[in-house]
């Protein structure tokens, strides 16, 4: 009797440790902003990959200095066949203006590595797609100052929009949030935020809420998941998006982190037909538009091949830099996921002319 006791005070106590560790030490789980080791200290920067930009520090409300870098448009010349190359500068125009015509992409990455990781993708969004682009490492992340949290993020990003808004030339230009993962989440919350200043939102495998992942990213401790107190609720967010916000989904079937159900379900949300029937899914890679009858432009792609984080990490010159192709194998180049990707951005035209 006395060994039953013990066993169920030492079991008791085991689980009450447990749990305090995962309430209290939630944040380093989430926020893995060393991951790939040497993060917090190598930031590759955008003249590595041979773009001209600003590097910048952000104080935030909480008095948090946060860096970022600032791509703004010039009048760039692509080669004849449309392809990346090295940028000419056409001196007879005005770049500012150019600039002003020209959509700003706010870029808020996933929950590892720093904003240095992404900048492969913030060139293609520069020099394919001819946006200026602010890009940030959140607070606890590359070099910026503090530790990460929800109510940390939330703030870093508002302060970045801010400065796209109160700046001579972006402020003039149509604002695109662009999140990644727990980036989604965040731009969920900064479209509901400034709903009223942004043109349009783009996510990628992001998720409803934080605390729903949990049976998947660690099952063990799906019966703790109430003890998340980083929630991230982008399913309020999304149901309370305004209609005049066009959204474009980006999902990876193969997702090992975020269920691509997760995706589904936001999309659900913002097509109106969250309690309603769901359209049969298919194998087939396909884009699914929204109902005529919802007033939202909203565009669901699927990419067959897609996982999580379909990057290859390797170091270079003591830097960490990342190959971005979510929609297809590991070992495709950039590039072709953003010819098969532009299809879709064609769908955002009008944001464009």
């Amino acid at each position: 009797m006395f060994d039953s006791i013990k066993f169920f005070a030492k079991t008791s106590a085991s689980v009450a440790v447990g749990a305090g560790l995962l309430y209290y030490g939630q944040n380093s789980l989430i926020y893995p902003s060393n991951v790939p080791e040497g993060s917090r200290t190598n930031v590759a920067t955008p003249a590595d990959y041979g773009l001209p930009y600003s590097d910048l520090t952000f104080t935030t409300p909480d008095n948090v200095k946060i860096r970022a870098y600032l791509l703004v448009q010039r009048k760039i010349l692509l080669s004849a066949d449309g392809s990346l190359g090295t940028a000419e500068v056409d001196n007879q125009g005005d770049d500012a203006d150019f600039a002003r015509s020209r959509p700003t992409v706010l870029f808020l990455h996933a929950n590892a590595g720093n904003m240095g990781h992404r900048v492969p993708l913030a060139k293609v969004f520069y020099y394919k797609m001819r946006c200026n682009v602010l890009m940030l490492s959140y607070r606890g992340y590359g070099l910026s100052e503090g530790q990460p949290s929800e109510k940390g993020l939330k703030l870093d990003a508002q302060t970045a929009f801010d400065y796209i808004v109160n700046h001579a030339i972006l402020g003039r230009t149509r604002i695109i949030l662009y999140g990644q993962s727990i980036g989604g989440a965040v731009a969920f919350y900064l479209a509901n935020a400034n709903a009223k200043s942004i043109a349009a939102l783009i996510v990628e495998n992001t998720f409803m809420t934080l605390p729903s992942l949990i049976p998947t990213v660690l099952p063990v401790a799906a019966p703790l998941a109430f003890l998340c107190h980083q929630v991230w609720d982008s399913a309020s967010a999304a149901r309370s998006l305004p209609k005049s916000v066009p959204v474009l989904m980006l999902s990876g079937t193969q997702d090992e982190l975020v269920p691509p159900s997760q995706m589904r379900g936001l999309f659900d949300i913002l097509r109106g037909a969250e309690d309603g029937p769901k359209e049969e899914e298919t194998e087939e890679d396909k884009i699914v538009l929204q109902a005529t009858d919802s007033k939202r432009l909203l565009v669901f792609k699927k990419f067959s091949n897609g996982h999580h984080s379909e990057y290859s990490w390797s170091l270079i010159d003591g830097r960490h830099h990342r190959r971005h192709n979510l929609s297809l194998h590991a070992n495709h180049d950039l590039l072709e996921f953003i010819t098969a990707w532009t299809t879709l951005i064609a769908a955002f035209a009008r944001l464009w002319t």
